[in-house]
């Protein structure tokens, strides 16, 4: 996921999409706990994924209040 393809959405994809990260994010932990988890470094993906789309939205919100 790259931020330049996530600024051309708009602000109700970019929250569908954070919507998806987070669920994302809680199934890699609930497979993480229950020793199910093969590729461990899809938490730190998906969480960083997730900031990059809050970051996006912050800078949206930020350009509409000008």
């Amino acid at each position: 996921m790259n931020a330049n393809e996530l600024r051309e959405k708009s602000a109700d994809q970019l929250r569908e999409e954070l919507a998806n990260l987070k669920k994302e994010s809680f199934n890699l932990r609930f497979q993480q706990a229950t020793g199910q988890m093969e590729n461990t470094a899809g938490i730190k993906a998906a969480r960083r994924n997730a900031a990059r789309v809050k970051t996006i939205l912050n800078e949206k919100a930020a350009q509409a209040a000008e």
